[in-house]
């Protein structure tokens, strides 16, 4: 994988602001030519710099209400569970992330669910019958102070 230089940092830049800029548009803005800018997109593309090009539904817009932040700890940390439950997760379409960390937990994960009744069936199917989860602690979001998905280049 190559390191970006200027005109790629450039490019990344925009483009997480705004994906939808034309070549000539993003060429204007770096100071390139629109063939240009394609050939270092496919490259960037390619490289896996950019992972995906993808629209940002929100969630109340899909009628998902409730968002949690739920901290798990598992009964049996070996690689085999570990990878068992990562599988499961994978599967779960109220699991928008999910994160292995290090510390007092196992996983973080952000749940979009549309009500509490929603969560409740969430967490009895996926974390309360689980017999692999030991403990889980749920954050109830409040307010989304920011939300972003932006990386500084």
């Amino acid at each position: 994988m190559h390191q970006p230089d200027d005109y790629d940092k450039k490019l990344l830049n925009h483009l997480q602001r705004n994906n939808k800029l034309s070549a000539e548009e993003l060429g204007e803005a770096v100071s390139l030519s629109a063939s240009a800018v394609q050939r270092r997109l496919k490259k960037l593309r390619d490289e896996k710099i950019i992972e995906a090009d993808v629209s940002i539904i929100s969630p109340q817009a899909a009628g998902l209400t409730i968002t949690c932040v739920v901290d798990v700890i598992l009964q049996d940390g070996n690689s085999k569970a570990l990878e068992k439950f990562k599988a499961t997760l994978r599967d779960c379409a109220e699991v928008m992330q999910c994160y292995f960390v290090t510390g007092a937990y196992d996983f973080v994960l952000i749940v979009n669910t549309r009500d509490m009744q929603h969560y409740e069936a969430f967490s009895k199917k996926w974390l309360m019958d689980n017999p692999n989860v030991k403990h889980f602690y749920t954050h109830v979001v409040m307010d989304k102070v920011k939300v972003g998905y932006s990386i500084p280049i």
